[in-house]
C-alpha cells in the first residue's frame, strides 16, 4: 500500500538527502531494501545497498541489515549521498593541494576563487574536475565550500565510502572549525549563534536568519575569539550544522559580518575613524585579501574503511595572514599614540617604532 515520505532533506553545503517514511498499518513483511526501491522509485538499488552496508538505514531508531523485514507502522529513517551530476563532467589538468589521500578519501587544501563543481555559470575550472584528472576517474563529494573561501574539503573517492561520510555529516559528527575576521569587537569570548538559515525572500543568492523559524533550517554557530584589534576581530567558528553561508549569514545576523564579504555587507568601512588615513588602510587590507576572511582550518572525520577518528588542520592562507599582520602593526601604533608622560628619550624611541610600524601597514 501507498506510503507517505514525511521528510526529504537537501542541504546545499552537506550534499545528502534524508528520507523519513512511516509503513501503513496495512504493511504485508518486505526486506528492507526491497520496500525502499519500491518507494524510492528513483533511487538505484546498489545506492540503497550501499547505505544499508554504511549503517544509513535506521529503523525505529536503529541500523538495521538489507535483509530487515519492514513491519507495519515502521518509520523508516535514509540517508543517501547526493546523486551524481546529470551531465557529463571532463577532467582537467589543474594543480590541487592534496594534504590527505588513500584508497577511500582525500582531504583537499582548496585556494580561495576556485569553485567546488560545476554549475550555472561555472562548467570548468572546478576543483571536481581537477580531483577528477588527478585520480583518473571519478569523485564523490560529501560536502562544499563556497568559492572564495579557502581551506579544508573531504572528497570521498567511491560511492561507498561517500556514503558512510555522508550519515556523519547528517549526525553532524564532522569536526570542523573555520578562522575568520569579521567587523567590530565582542565583549564576551565566546558564544553560540542559533537561528534558522534559509533563502532571502528578497535576493535568492543570499541567505538569511529566520529567529522564529518561520522559514529555513536549524543552523548552530560556535564561536571565540581568538584575537581584538579594536575595529575587527579574528574569530574561529565550529559548526554543528552545514548551511549555506552559515558562518557568513549568521554573523552579519550578530551585526558583525565577515571582513570583505561583499555579498553580506563587510566590503564597507563598518568600524573604526573617519581619517583618510584610517581609510586607505582598511582599503589596502581589501586589496590584499580581495574576498571573505573566510577559512576552513580543521577537518576530523571517522575513516569510512579503518573506522578511525582523523583530523587534519590548515595554515593560514597568505592573504588572510597578512591582513592579520597589518593589524596587529596598526594596533601597536594605536598605543604608540596613546602613550603619555614619556621622557624625551623614550619619546623620541616610540616616534620612531611607530614610523617603523605605519610603513609596514601601508
Amino acid at each position: 500500500m501507498q506510503q507517505t515520505i514525511d521528510e526529504i532533506e537537501e542541504e546545499s553545503t552537506e550534499l545528502y538527502e534524508h528520507f523519513r517514511i512511516v509503513a501503513d498499518k496495512g504493511q504485508t513483511l518486505l526486506r528492507i531494501d526491497k520496500f525502499l526501491v519500491d518507494r524510492l522509485q528513483s533511487t538505484a538499488r546498489n545506492r540503497i545497498q550501499n547505505a544499508a552496508k554504511a549503517g544509513n538505514i535506521l529503523v525505529n531508531g536503529t541500523a538495521v541489515k538489507p535483509n530487515y523485514k519492514v513491519k507495519p507502522l515502521d518509520v523508516v529513517s535514509i540517508v543517501l549521498p547526493h546523486p551524481p551530476h546529470e551531465f557529463e563532467l571532463q577532467p582537467e589538468n589543474i594543480p590541487v593541494d592534496i594534504a590527505y589521500e588513500d584508497d577511500d578519501v582525500m582531504v583537499v587544501n582548496k585556494a580561495p576563487g576556485m569553485v567546488v563543481h560545476p554549475g550555472f555559470g561555472n562548467f570548468t575550472g572546478t576543483l571536481v574536475q581537477a580531483l577528477m584528472y588527478h585520480v583518473q576517474g571519478k569523485v564523490y563529494l560529501v560536502h562544499r565550500i563556497d568559492k572564495d573561501t579557502s581551506g579544508l574539503l573531504l572528497v570521498a573517492k567511491n560511492e561507498m565510502a561517500q556514503t558512510f561520510l555522508a550519515k556523519q555529516f547528517f549526525d553532524h559528527s564532522v569536526e570542523r572549525r573555520y578562522d575568520a575576521l569579521v567587523w567590530g569587537d565582542f565583549k564576551e569570548e565566546e558564544g553560540t549563534i542559533e537561528g534558522a538559515i534559509g533563502r532571502s525572500v528578497r535576493d535568492r543568492k543570499v541567505m538569511t536568519v529566520y529567529p522564529d523559524n518561520s522559514a529555513g533550517k536549524e543552523a548552530v554557530t560556535h564561536y571565540r575569539v581568538e584575537e581584538r584589534f579594536g575595529y575587527i576581530t579574528h574569530v574561529s567558528c565550529v559548526l554543528e550544522t552545514g548551511r549555506t553561508h552559515q558562518i557568513r549569514c549568521h554573523m552579519r545576523y550578530i551585526k558583525h559580518p565577515l571582513f570583505n564579504d561583499a555579498t553580506y555587507g563587510g566590503d564597507q568601512i563598518l568600524k573604526g575613524t573617519t581619517f583618510t588615513k584610517y581609510k586607505q588602510f582598511v582599503q589596502n587590507c581589501f586589496e590584499i585579501l580581495p574576498r571573505q576572511a573566510l577559512h576552513a582550518a580543521t577537518l576530523g572525520f571517522v575513516h569510512p574503511i579503518t573506522k578511525k577518528m582523523m583530523r587534519f588542520s590548515s595554515p593560514m592562507p597568505e592573504d588572510m595572514g597578512k591582513v592579520i599582520d597589518k593589524w596587529r602593526n596598526y594596533v601597536k601604533v594605536r598605543a604608540y599614540e596613546a602613550e603619555e608622560d614619556l621622557s624625551p628619550e623614550e619619546d623620541r624611541a616610540a616616534r620612531i617604532e611607530r614610523g617603523r610600524l605605519l610603513n609596514e601597514s601601508k
